[in-house]
């Protein structure tokens, strides 16, 4: 086990009606507010009614910027850092998933930033300190309401990329799932798929002591899994939502990570396809993670053997250790396309014109991933068995 720094400062505010107390949480941080959120279902729900009133009883002063889109866009944070620099803005609060969280993070790190803040993105700066903010979750999927990262999108060159400070942690995360009820299903899909894939980057690591975690992440997974059809078949069930909202935010807010390295490759081939197609991140984590998983397997087959076993029930086959391990690969894939996810390219309209371009771009500041590296050849073989 490596050794490790747990520390997640956000406060997690879970349950029914909880988002009235946002104003007196809010507060707490100043009184000049820019609240951020995406298209019109927040107003078409109530939501942002019942928002505004709690900061507003708060004497709270809001200044606003919606129109997140998924995958965010640079350009609508750097109107944020704009708006909040003019303003003296005190706090970020997010209503939404995790694209209105991610842009909101932007913008809190640019606030603190003299130079454009796509230079946290490229690497050319990183982020030091950055804007408090706090979270209203509609959407459980991304896990970015206790998390210390962001990703955005770059409409020039059409670039996905990360970047993350403990700053950038929400001081508080109100987390209630009746806000997830009227999810469309692929939406709901999305997340779900989303989220197993955030345990699975840490799961498949080459640190072999870990039995704790390795369990903590079995146990989210198979939660997950339990959860997502009743979900989709009555979406306002109550225990359901709630299970899959909270296991949303355990699969990344670090605890999954301790004492281990993590992956990641398969979250970095993705962006390049959504960075050029604009497809949701759950549906190409979808296709991309079972196509590595493909190509890794063989680098520590007793990893993905216990990975069939555990999460699958998949019966280890002592004699052919690699059929396992590839039926719970094919397990993993069959789930996906269950719960009406796309597992291959050509399901999305994708063909291999941008391939070379994406495996390319994934790579120029080095190999993607951890428990394999993955050189621009290896991108562009997973994208070979993702078509």
């Amino acid at each position: 086990m490596q050794n490790f720094v747990f520390h997640n400062s956000t406060k997690i505010i879970f349950g029914k009606d909880q988002e009235q107390v946002v104003g007196q949480e809010s507060v707490a941080y100043g009184k000049k507010l820019l609240l951020h959120y995406g298209g019109g279902s927040i107003k078409s729900s109530g939501l942002y009614d019942r928002v505004v009133s709690s900061l507003k009883e708060q004497g709270v002063e809001i200044f606003e910027l919606g129109g997140v889109k998924p995958n965010p866009r640079v350009s609508l944070v750097r109107d944020g850092v704009a708006l909040c620099k003019e303003n003296d803005i005190d706090f970020i609060l997010a209503v939404g998933g995790g694209s209105v969280i991610d842009s909101a993070k932007a913008i809190a790190a640019g606030c603190k930033y003299d130079g454009d803040v796509w230079d946290f993105y490229t690497g050319k700066a990183a982020v030091t300190d950055s804007l408090p903010l706090g979270v209203v979750l509609t959407i459980p999927a991304a896990g970015s309401e206790s998390s210390a990262g962001t990703v955005i999108t770059n409409e020039e060159g059409s670039y996905k990329r990360a970047t993350g400070h403990i700053s950038l942690r929400p001081r508080f995360a109100i987390l209630n799932p009746v806000l997830s009820y009227t999810l469309p299903s692929y939406q709901t899909a999305c997340g779900v798929t989303d989220m197993i894939s955030h345990i699975l980057e840490r799961y498949f690591t080459n640190e072999k002591n870990v039995e704790l975690t390795d369990r903590l992440s079995e146990a989210t997974l198979r939660t997950i899994i339990n959860n997502a059809h009743t979900v989709l078949e009555d979406p306002t069930n109550y225990d359901a939502r709630a299970e899959i909202m909270w296991a949303g935010t355990i699969a990344h807010n670090d605890l999954l990570d301790t004492g281990r390295i993590g992956d990641w490759g398969s979250h970095d081939v993705e962006h390049e396809i959504s960075g050029i197609y604009d497809i949701a991140h759950g549906a190409g984590l979808a296709i991309v993670f079972p196509a590595w998983m493909k190509y890794v397997y063989k680098h520590d087959i007793n990893r993905f053997v216990q990975f069939a076993n555990r999460v699958w029930d998949v019966e280890i086959d002592l004699n052919n250790l690699e059929k396992t391990a590839l039926e719970g690969i094919k397990r993993t894939e069959q789930f996906f396309s269950s719960i009406g996810m796309p597992i291959r390219l050509e399901e999305v309209n994708i063909n291999e014109e941008h391939f070379d371009e994406m495996a390319k771009k994934g790579t120029e500041r080095g190999p993607l991933g951890n428990f394999v590296k993955l050189q621009e050849k290896d991108v562009r073989q997973i994208f070979n068995l993702a078509k």
